[in-house]
């Protein structure tokens, strides 16, 4: 350990960290947020159609097409973050151009993230208490108007936290990143800690992720607190 951890070494660390770490915190953070929203986009119309699709749903699908959709998340799934990127490699030149860099780190964190956030929707969705659904049915609301004006809405405190998850579990994968050419928090850890030896500045990004995690976390808590329900009713009450 006092090898890893020499003066010399934490005052490289430092410096190359001070030079480095700015533009790599900004990397990281607009490529977590803007993955997190692609896969939204994605996840969550598939996450609802999970849902609603099933037998006896609000918006019935054939069994085939359901059956499809649970395969393709289940398997995208199933496969480890590290190998999903040289496996989209071919998908990320086709829409960014290129397979390296920043933006190009986007495309499989979008592809590794969307069938974890359906499933998390899907959940979400799940846990609804089903006699709001009924009664919006037996008004004679339509499926569109059901899901739209009742399901997500009502869901809305247990997506914003399972929103937070899958944030947290994107940045974490965006650090990944920098193992096969992506930029971020990611590449400082690999080519400055790992590759050249410098353990204070691996120590210094895992510290830093850290502290993402839990603003993340933070802001994802309150928000979902605020808008749940239940607790607005409480502190009427008080």
């Amino acid at each position: 350990m006092s090898n890893l951890i020499t003066l010399e070494k934490l005052k490289a660390g430092w410096e190359i960290f001070l030079d480095e770490a700015p533009l790599a915190l900004w990397e990281t953070f607009y490529v977590t947020v803007l993955s997190t929203f692609f896969a939204f986009v994605i996840g969550l119309p598939l996450g609802v159609l999970l849902v609603v699709g099933e037998k006896g749903g609000v918006l019935p699908l054939p069994k085939w097409l359901m059956q499809l959709l649970n395969w393709i998340i289940n398997l995208l799934r199933s496969i480890p973050f590290l190998i999903l990127m040289i496996l989209v490699i071919p998908l990320t030149r086709a829409i960014v151009g290129t397979s390296v860099g920043t933006v190009a780190s986007i495309v499989p964190l979008v592809v590794a993230a969307f069938p974890f956030i359906a499933r998390l929707v899907e959940g979400s969705l799940r846990d609804l208490n089903s006699g709001v659904v009924e009664a919006a049915q037996s008004m004679g609301a339509s499926p569109m108007k059901i899901i739209c004006k009742v399901m997500l809405p009502e869901s809305l405190p247990s997506l914003i936290s399972n929103a937070t998850i899958a944030i947290t579990t994107i940045l974490g994968y965006s650090a990944m990143g920098g193992a096969i050419g992506g930029g971020g928090l990611g590449k400082i850890a690999i080519s400055y800690g790992y590759q050249r030896y410098n353990y204070p500045v691996m120590l210094l990004t895992v510290i830093v992720l850290i502290l993402m995690v839990v603003l993340f976390q933070t802001i994802g808590t309150k928000l979902s607190v605020s808008l749940d329900k239940r607790n607005r009713g409480k502190q009427r009450h008080h």
